[in-house]
């Protein structure tokens, strides 16, 4: 994986409870470190829809989110709120928009990223819509509305949609999410142990969190500005 020097390659799904964790902690290490416009995120899509062959299940991220809520708090998390007809069938079009908005810079993806977590997580919209992913995009100060819609109608990202696949579907990326700093580290949600109760092979259970360690996601941020 070969990762630009001052980046962290972010491999993640939007509508993964531990991405938006993983994500959130990113940020919040930058600011902190005093390292914001010396590293950069790059995000990349972990598709799990396709991996699964499935829409997005409600009521698995219903079980793991209060969870996932409790690493991260301030990251926004609220119950779904809307009406259950409008929970997002597929996570593809906003994990595009996110890639064509990498098209403008790094930081217009991450504000456009960003914007969807918060968006899906703690405003209960459904970020499947392009009307949606629009309305988000409108508040990202760095990105250029218009280029953005333009570039997810003619459809110019879906190449790096797949792409992104094709190399998630490899070794080398383990889930969502997985990290990867320029020195070669990388982890699967760094610092972060996830377990599973009550699981009798038949895919029931509940996951716990064994172990956290924050200071974790401080190291790749550093590695990424080293």
């Amino acid at each position: 994986m070969r990762v630009a020097p001052g980046t962290i390659a972010v491999w993640s799904d939007l509508s993964c409870p531990w991405a938006h964790v993983v994500v959130w902690r990113l940020h919040d290490a930058r600011r902190r470190l005093g390292l914001e416009g010396r590293v950069a995120f790059d995000h990349h899509a972990f598709p799990l829809e396709l991996f699964n062959s499935e829409a997005t299940p409600k009521a698995g991220r219903d079980a793991e989110w209060p969870v996932t809520a409790a690493l991260a708090p301030r990251a926004g998390w609220r119950a779904w709120s809307a009406l259950e007809t409008t929970w997002p069938v597929t996570t593809l079009p906003p994990m595009e928009a996110v890639q064509a908005a990498k098209l403008q810079s790094l930081t217009a993806s991450e504000e456009l990223d960003r914007g969807l977590r918060r968006a899906f997580w703690g405003d209960s919209r459904c970020i499947s819509l392009r009307h949606v992913i629009l309305e988000v995009a409108s508040e990202c100060p760095s990105l250029d509305l218009e280029a953005l819609a333009a570039a997810i109608d003619d459809g110019r990202a879906r190449r790096s949609l797949f792409d992104d696949w094709a190399i998630a579907r490899t070794d080398e990326v383990s889930g969502s999410a997985h990290l990867f700093a320029p020195d070669g580290t990388n982890a699967q949600n760094p610092g972060i142990t996830i377990g599973w109760v009550g699981d009798d092979g038949s895919g029931a259970g509940a996951a716990v969190v064994e172990a956290d360690d924050p200071a974790a996601i401080d190291d790749f941020v550093r590695r990424a500005a080293a």
